[in-house]
């Protein structure tokens, strides 16, 4: 069975925003809480996880994750809807 892939946004605890790309996101947020998920939010500190949206494959997903990091933060959110 082909796993889902999602593009996600999160906060970290600094009140910044971290894009990402995976395709189990309990795990991933698992992983982010722990410090483990990535250098970014293990420096930064993960808060909470405030989108996600799911895509047709890796590649998608990739695609609107480049997306989303080209916004300024204002539009970031609002992308999701």
């Amino acid at each position: 069975m082909k796993k889902q892939w999602h593009v996600y946004i999160l906060e970290c605890q600094d009140g910044s925003f971290y894009t990402g790309v995976t395709n189990d996101v309990d795990a991933r947020m698992k992983a982010h809480a722990e410090g483990k998920g990535s250098k970014y939010v293990c420096k930064k500190g993960f808060k909470s996880l405030l989108r996600v949206k799911s895509c047709k494959d890796k590649s998608d997903a990739c695609k609107c994750e480049y997306a989303i990091k080209q916004l300024p933060r204002n539009e970031k959110l609002s992308w999701f809807d």
